[in-house]
């Protein structure tokens, strides 16, 4: 199916709006392509599950979370990677679906980053009470893409902090079928989300649903 994200939502309710240099807000610009999110998920899903990982000290991870497309986000006892195989099944992560894979194209170019073509796409999901600690996404190789991220469901504040972790933050609200882009200057910011309250979501249930998309390898 081919989305024009120019066309169909025309942005007259996703005028880009400059947080901070590099870092770009997009109101509502997903909301267009909830049910084949929906659908194209429950897909994904059910080739490579949610789960809840690890990080290099033990610790289990509070967001559960999957990947699709060429290079899926993965932590254990060896670190913070990305790997082209699930480690669950040991077969490649489900493929991008197109209509993602455009849309996000197309959100990094209408925010001011072009020849964004991304690798990973990865999958969280916040439960409520889950939260995400300051941490800067510094696991692909190349800096100079962006990170096109989409929220659904449930609503969240996004943490915006500066260039260590020390650094003050500031809080975005995020709503359902919101985008936020962010690269060049502020690629290497730490951010996070504070802990979701519960709620309910007629697509998405009791959860928020984040995809995050990269350009890994």
């Amino acid at each position: 199916m081919n989305y024009d994200l120019f066309d169909a939502l025309a942005y007259t309710s996703a005028q880009p709006e400059e947080i901070e240099p590099g870092v770009v807000l997009l109101r509502g610009a997903a909301s267009h392509l909830v049910s084949d999110i929906h659908q194209q998920l429950g897909a994904i899903l059910n080739i490579s599950p949610f789960r809840h990982m690890f990080t290099p000290g033990g610790r289990r991870m509070a967001v559960a979370t999957s990947s699709c497309g060429p290079y899926g986000w993965i932590s254990d006892q060896y670190g913070y990677r990305y790997h082209s195989a699930d480690p669950l099944t040991e077969q490649p992560w489900p493929a991008m679906p197109v209509s993602w894979e455009q849309f996000a194209r197309e959100s990094a170019l209408y925010a001011g980053f072009p020849d964004f073509l991304p690798d990973s796409c990865l999958i969280n999901r916040y439960q409520a009470e889950t939260q995400l600690s300051l941490h800067q996404d510094k696991d692909e190789k190349d800096f100079k893409h962006p990170i096109v991220s989409v929220s659904l469901g449930l609503s969240a504040q996004f943490l915006l902090g500066g260039m260590r972790r020390e650094d003050a933050s500031r809080k975005i609200p995020l709503m359902h079928g919101d985008v936020l882009v962010w690269g060049n200057q502020s690629r290497l910011r730490f951010h996070g989300i504070s802990r979701i309250q519960a709620g309910y979501h007629p697509v998405f249930g009791d959860c928020r649903i984040n995809l995050t998309f990269r350009r890994a390898g």
